[in-house]
């Protein structure tokens, strides 16, 4: 039997490529709101950033994570991916 393909995806702010499940996916919903998706199933449009917040203050100022999401993130947008992504890396080391 062959073998599946490991889906790979880049990060938006340190252009790595990784595997899809080592990954954390960013998503506009189709209502414009910009959240973390942990399941990785929400509908809208999605970028992926290792799961540090490094890459997403990376992504953040160069733009990677705007581009990406075709849409420019409001300070208050930003500052939520800041505070998901913090809760996230203390519940999951």
């Amino acid at each position: 039997m062959a073998e599946r393909k490991v889906p790979l995806r880049t990060c938006v702010g340190c252009r790595r490529v990784r595997e899809k499940t080592k990954l954390l996916r960013i998503v506009r919903t189709p209502d414009g709101q910009v959240t973390a998706d942990f399941s990785g199933r929400a509908a809208g449009r999605g970028a992926y950033l290792c799961p540090g917040t490094g890459c997403l203050e990376t992504a953040l100022k160069k733009g990677g994570l705007a581009r990406s999401l075709h849409a420019a993130l409001t300070p208050e947008q930003a500052e939520n991916l800041r505070r998901e992504l913090k809760e996230f890396e203390e519940r999951d080391p």
